[in-house]
């Protein structure tokens, strides 16, 4: 049964259908010289092929709006806000390049970082294959396959969206310490590529960014391989809204820190020492933390 809550062939052709009263079919699709429209160019075609970058701005605007207001259902729960195109100068987060969605503690697009509760990068765009299809002065799509029956990269599969995703979730890290304690995931509707198993699960370890997180359950028709999570749970893939919300919900209630840092070995065990004299775990972490930082 299909959670209408996530990602489905139902929301791309939302999609299409409100794309199209704004847009004209060639900005949204590939032409053919036949005058046939799709999505993504199928594999078995061999004809003059051209690049569409016309759509990334609708999908793009699409999906962070669809995203904000999934995750606003759960923001409601911890009395916040999902918000969209975040700015806070001190974390680098700039109208030019703002947080696609947070949670906030308010309802502005200019926050401060004690009121940012988390920060999501949306890197989602078109799954399937569709043609469309006109029937006298009408439209109507069909869906010629999943992302393995075409030539393009969707979501977390393209390398570029996933440096890009990187790069902003370190320039975000390393812009303040205040970023230290707010959580940063990915939201795609796609699985990672096998090359970027190892990457996303040390990305998570390391504390850098806490996960690439799929909202499409089935991007894959007939079965086919999809994976639910690396070994080390970088990806997560979730087939219920449930399943995301108490997810999300047990990240955002743990108190966690993030740190990183070379030290010398013999500095490192003097820091244990220190820290080791404090009474309880918290303030044991708090001090070394504090030492980690000068």
């Amino acid at each position: 049964m299909v959670d209408n809550n996530l990602w489905s062939k139902d929301k791309e052709t939302d999609f299409f259908t409100k794309s199209l009263e704004i847009a004209t079919p060639e900005k949204l699709f590939y032409t053919t010289r036949d005058g046939k429209h799709y999505a993504y160019w199928p594999k078995k075609y061999k004809g003059v092929k051209t690049t569409l970058q016309s759509r990334n701005s609708f999908i793009g605007a699409f999906t962070e709006k669809w995203s904000c207001e999934v995750i606003d259902k759960i923001a409601k729960d911890l009395n916040a806000h999902a918000v969209r195109n975040v700015v806070c100068e001190e974390l680098e987060l700039t109208k030019v390049s703002p947080a696609d969605v947070a949670i906030c503690k308010t309802n502005s697009v200019f926050q401060k970082p004690e009121d940012i509760i988390a920060i999501f990068e949306v890197k989602m765009s078109i799954v399937w294959n569709w043609e469309l299809v006109k029937e006298n002065s009408n439209y109507s799509l069909k869906c010629l396959g999943d992302y393995q029956t075409h030539q393009g990269n969707p979501g977390l599969l393209r390398s570029d969206s996933m440096l890009k995703a990187i790069g902003k979730s370190i320039s975000v890290r390393i812009a303040s310490l205040n970023s230290a304690r707010i959580p940063i995931i990915i939201l795609g509707n796609t699985p990672v590529a096998k090359s970027y198993y190892k990457k996303v699960d040390n990305l998570k370890n390391y504390g850098i960014i806490q996960g690439f997180w799929s909202l499409n359950p089935t991007p894959l028709d007939n079965n086919g391989e999809n994976i639910k999570s690396t070994e080390e749970e970088g990806f997560l893939r979730f087939d219920s809204f449930s399943e995301f919300k108490n997810n999300l919900l047990t990240l955002l209630k743990e108190d966690q820190m993030f740190f990183a840092g070379m030290k010398a070995k013999h500095e490192l065990g003097k820091f244990v020492e220190i820290a080791n004299r404090e009474e309880t775990y918290e303030r044991k972490a708090e001090k070394f933390l504090s030492l980690m930082r000068g």
